[in-house]
């Protein structure tokens, strides 16, 4: 059932000021949500409607921005509607083209200085915390905050642990950094309430190259530990290799 007020059944379309629709297909972060607003918002785009500008996901909604005087608001609401019955996007398959990524990190160290404390948090040793993250395949749920900056999950249960209740006076570009089962990889430097486990050579915003943002939603990520010496390395060689050593393959 399509609710096209606010009575809190989903999917919902509402109005996004002006010049802007939103598609919500859940109240908080869950995988059918997240899952369903990637793929909803790739066939949007796929769609390539006359007076759509811009099409983009967040966590479980998807925002149009629209030019209304080209496409009125009723006439993209049915649009929408159509397009939201025509599949069961809570278990829709994901876009084709996502990317299996392989991110060197160190963990923990002076570098990411509070690792031990959120595996605390979570209830293990620094050992563990460290195994269970890289062993741990997440999904680019979003990007937001900042360019090119990813939000990763979900976590197992044991990092469902709280953001700080102050913040960290700054935090690195290319920080990883861990709460409530997700995980946020810095794209530039910033205070955060996020505790910092991990650090990454890797340039998320490329502002002067064709695709200004190495990660998409959609993609997915594992951090790979690695030495202190060997990131270091990494990252004096970013002019000529801003992935920082990452690599990845598209998923088939």
């Amino acid at each position: 059932m399509l609710d096209q007020t606010n009575t809190g059944v989903y999917p919902m379309i509402r109005a996004g000021g002006f010049n802007g629709m939103l598609v919500s297909f859940d109240e908080k972060l869950s995988e059918a949500g997240n899952r369903a607003a990637i793929a909803f918002s790739s066939a949007v785009a796929a769609e390539n409607w006359d007076g759509v500008e811009d099409v983009s996901s967040s966590l479980v909604s998807v925002c149009i921005r629209f030019d209304p005087l080209y496409l009125p608001h009723d006439l993209l609401r049915s649009k929408l509607q159509k397009l939201l019955k025509s599949a069961d996007w809570d278990q829709a398959g994901l876009p084709e083209g996502r990317r299996f990524w392989r991110i060197p990190t160190v963990f923990g160290t002076e570098l990411a200085p509070q690792l031990g404390e959120a595996a605390d948090a979570a209830g293990l040793s620094e050992a563990e915390a460290i195994a269970s993250i890289s062993e741990t395949r997440v999904r680019v749920q979003t990007i937001g905050f900042a360019p090119g900056q990813p939000y990763l999950g979900e976590l197992p249960e044991a990092w469902d642990i709280p953001r700080q209740s102050e913040l960290t006076g700054q935090i690195p570009a290319g920080a990883l950094a861990v709460a409530i089962r997700q995980m946020v990889l810095f794209s530039a430097s910033t205070p955060t309430g996020w505790r910092h486990i991990g650090q990454t050579a890797l340039k998320l915003f490329q502002p002067h190259s064709e695709t200004p943002f190495a990660l998409r939603a959609g993609d997915e990520a594992i951090f790979t530990p690695v030495s202190v010496d060997t990131l270091r390395a990494f990252q004096n060689d970013t002019l000529c290799n801003p992935l920082g050593g990452a690599t990845f393959e598209v998923i088939q």
